[in-house]
């Protein structure tokens, strides 16, 4: 099964999306290796065309490049990861990855090099360990913390007090839920480019999305996910959506499916602004 309009070559595509069904380390309830599969299966009632931005997604140029199958060896399966999305930035694709956990956030920005994470996420995912495994879903925003000037952790509303006391440090913003619908009004003054973003549906209150690992309740609306999404995608050099299961009726997985695609859309409406008049649209 293919994501719905992802339907180019390699060879024409400007995006390319990939499946990481990583399962490795999921907190209390697992299957984030469905999470790959459910939002396509989710997404495909939703329409081609997006009527804010004058765009048909199958016109976009984005491909499908299937699932790369996980193992639980999960540094070996990051590097592997990292590899094969580096491929697709060599190609000039910019990568849409769907998780799996949330560690294989690591692979994707030791892809593209960005200079800033923005994850929406409920939890911190500081922890320089979890159970004695420093590359725990729980660890991946401290992990890529090596790689990049800054993370920006939009709706976190939970972690330990190790945690907070490393989002302390000037290299880490956090954006608190009450104050998530706000952000997207200053992103475009306070991001610069090269940013990478990440989608931890456990972002959403579990009221959207409950088909995930761990939930937290008092989170982001889709409304505001939405917002953030908008606000970032001009400026990312790649993109996931991580930590869907299979243990709710589709809602984390239709979240998350329409999240992709308005990524796409905001993307592609500021690489090529002309394309909505070119297509009759005013």
């Amino acid at each position: 099964m293919s994501f719905p309009g992802a339907s180019a070559s390699r060879t024409d595509a400007s995006y390319a999306i990939v499946g990481a069904p990583l399962d490795a380390t999921t907190s209390f309830q697992p299957g984030t290796r469905f999470g790959p599969d459910r939002v396509r299966k989710f997404a495909t009632g939703f329409a081609d065309y997006d009527h804010r931005s004058g765009i048909q997604f199958s016109e976009l140029g984005v491909c499908d490049t299937g699932n790369l199958r996980a193992w639980n060896d999960v540094p070996d399966y990051l590097s592997f990861l990292a590899g094969e999305i580096g491929d697709l930035v060599g190609d000039d694709l910019l990568p849409l990855t769907i998780g799996g956990e949330h560690t294989i956030t690591y692979a994707g920005v030791e892809a593209t090099t960005p200079k800033t994470l923005v994850s929406i996420d409920a939890h911190l995912d500081l922890r320089d360990e979890f159970d004695g495994n420093p590359w725990s879903h729980a660890c991946v925003t401290r992990r890529v913390l090596d790689l990049v000037d800054e993370a920006i952790i939009i709706g976190a509303r939970t972690g330990s007090s190790e945690e907070w006391d490393r989002a302390d440090r000037e290299d880490v913003t956090v954006i608190p839920p009450e104050a998530a619908s706000r952000w997207p009004e200053t992103a475009s003054e306070t991001l610069g480019d090269e940013v990478y973003l990440s989608v931890d549906i456990d972002g959403a209150d579990p009221g959207f999305a409950p088909g995930t690992g761990t939930m937290e309740p008092f989170g982001l609306t889709p409304e505001t996910m939405r917002a953030i999404v908008r606000a970032v995608a001009p400026r990312a050099v790649g993109f996931d959506l991580v930590e869907i299961n299979d243990r709710d009726s589709g809602q984390a997985a239709a979240l998350g499916g329409k999240l992709l695609k308005e990524f796409v859309y905001a993307n592609a409406a500021a690489e090529w602004p002309a394309f909505p008049v070119e297509h009759g649209v005013r």
